[in-house]
């Protein structure tokens, strides 16, 4: 993006963000519809996600209409909670917390949703991830010491906070796979701690050490020192819900964009195939929130420049579900490591860790793989980790049932670190504003809903003046 960082402080500022978030939406300019039954919008939001609700209240607020396409039939993207049908209770299986900051607190009090500081915790078993045998003489590293020094490092850096505008050139350490940038600076004891938060980065020693600056940063230590935040009713996804129904028809669920046309005089045209037919949108910006994967964008008419950058992406995978009656005892955690391998973390693909939910019966699982995987074997792979536990007589489990799955798939977009060094953030920077075009989302930031929040606070007002 264009803005500086100065600009950037300025606009995120040390309170409530670049334009106080308002208790109800401001009067939407241009919403009418068209005469040929056209959607006529100031801004078309492609993505229901994180990013792409956060945008259309604020845009709302900013006096812009807009209208959401989302190929979901709900909104919140990774913001997933499932609901007991026996107890009612609810569990959190994609997004589970958020950083403590004035911006965050400020959206959730435009909903009415109270905040609670989040808790973590309880025992932990250690598990070999080979042979499902109990480590019983594990313990991990203490990284206090270690965390403090990768914050200076971190400090080194401040950038990564708002986004990729990144120096010329990039320095040399931020393109260092992670697992040499820990050989370096001897931070070995921060690593498995990196590990369990950083879930979804695949190849963890392997990435660039930026996107793991980036996933992990200066923010996630100010939240572990003062707690992380969730919802006091345990059910994150009642924003979404909430934001569903202020939007009201300005989101098209169950929807896909089939075509766009950005080069009309006053106007984009996007076409979108929706249950009840297909519409027309035309706006005079779009804002593209979705993972910017050819693949995900067939049928947009990508300029050569779009093309070739988003041709460069490469994700990673992650998988997130609930197993019902799996033997594992309710107030356990267990946590995958493995015995010979760097740093004791376990191979990928495979099982983070599962945790207690607080409702009988159920725990709450994370899968990780450096490549997508086809959910059922990924679901395959789970049942038979459960299984292994069983087996080598660690517990008393059984191949549970799944009782709800959901891959975030694809995960943690990423360049190779020459492509970062040839300017590749420069150039995908410069397409905010082609084309009657802007982007946010994890693939502009990270997959952090706080930090994208934050990102598309300062996107906004380029957005709503343009």
């Amino acid at each position: 993006m264009n803005l500086s960082r100065k600009e950037m402080l300025r606009l995120i500022g040390a309170g409530a963000g670049a334009v106080a978030l308002g208790s109800a939406a401001s009067p939407a300019a241009g919403s009418e519809t068209g005469g040929r039954g056209d959607i006529v919008r100031d801004v078309a939001v492609i993505g229901g996600g994180a990013a792409g609700t956060y945008a259309a209240i604020r845009l709302r607020e900013l006096g812009q209409s807009v209208v959401v396409v989302e190929r979901n039939g709900r909104l919140g993207g990774h913001t997933q909670t499932y609901t007991d049908p026996a107890t009612g209770g609810t569990v959190d299986i994609g997004v589970v917390v958020w950083h403590d900051q004035p911006l965050v607190r400020q959206w959730f009090e435009r909903f009415d949703i109270p905040l609670r500081k989040a808790s973590f915790g309880g025992e932990t078993l250690y598990v070999d991830h080979r042979t499902g045998r109990a480590v019983p003489d594990y313990t991990p590293p203490n990284p206090a010491a270690a965390l403090a020094l990768y914050g200076e490092h971190l400090a080194r850096f401040p950038y990564l906070e708002y986004g990729f505008e990144l120096p010329d050139p990039v320095p040399t350490d931020l393109l260092l796979p992670f697992g040499e940038f820990v050989r370096r600076y001897d931070l070995d004891a921060v690593v498995p701690t990196v590990f369990q938060f950083g879930q979804g980065l695949g190849d963890l020693l392997r990435q660039p050490t930026l996107y793991v600056m980036k996933n992990f940063g200066s923010d996630i230590l100010r939240n572990l020192q003062i707690g992380f935040v969730s919802t006091s009713r345990r059910d994150n996804s009642e924003l979404y819900r909430k934001a569903r129904t202020e939007l009201g028809d300005d989101v098209l669920l169950n929807s896909r964009v089939v075509s766009t046309d950005r080069d009309g005089a006053r106007h984009a045209t996007v076409r979108v195939d929706t249950p009840a037919g297909r519409r027309t949108i035309r706006a005079r910006k779009v804002l593209v929130t979705i993972p910017p994967l050819l693949g995900n964008l067939d049928g947009f008419d990508l300029d050569g420049l779009e093309r070739h950058l988003f041709g460069q992406f490469r994700n990673s995978a992650y998988y997130t579900g609930v197993l019902r009656d799996s033997g594992i005892p309710d107030s356990l955690q267990v946590r995958y490591i493995g015995l010979d391998t760097p740093h004791h973390l376990p191979e990928l693909p495979g099982v983070y860790n599962i945790a207690p939910t607080g409702i009988p019966g159920l725990h709450n699982v994370k899968f990780g793989s450096p490549v997508a995987l086809s959910e059922r074997a990924v679901q395959a792979e789970i049942r038979a980790s459960v299984r292994r536990l069983g087996e080598a007589g660690t517990l008393p489990a059984t191949p549970p049932e799944l009782a709800t799955f959901a891959s975030h798939t694809p995960f943690e977009l990423t360049v190779s670190a020459e492509a970062v060094r040839a300017g590749f953030y420069r150039r995908l920077g410069s397409l905010q504003g082609r084309n009657r075009t802007f982007y946010s989302g994890a693939a502009f930031h990270t997959h952090d809903s706080s930090l994208i929040w934050q990102f598309t606070e300062t996107l906004l007002p380029r957005i709503a003046t343009a």
